[in-house]
């Protein structure tokens, strides 16, 4: 994984943290805007979650934070 991402990932998990507390979700679509301006990144952060990770959906952004932020 890129720092660029794994910056971007505890950057928007702190963020999503902070406003609805350690309970909330989140996918990997939570580190982009609505439209694709970086597909690189985006395919770098799929398949992290989806291949690599296996993980659901949704998942807790705590969980996320704590599997990126040692990489």
């Amino acid at each position: 994984m890129t720092s660029v991402l794994r910056d971007k990932i505890i950057e928007v998990c702190d963020k999503k943290i902070a406003q609805r507390g350690t309970n909330v979700g989140i996918s990997f679509y939570a580190f982009f805007k609505n439209k694709n301006d970086n597909p690189e990144l985006l395919m770098e952060a799929a398949t992290w979650w989806i291949k690599t990770q296996q993980l659901d959906h949704f998942e807790k952004a705590v969980k996320i934070k704590e599997l990126v932020k040692d990489l």
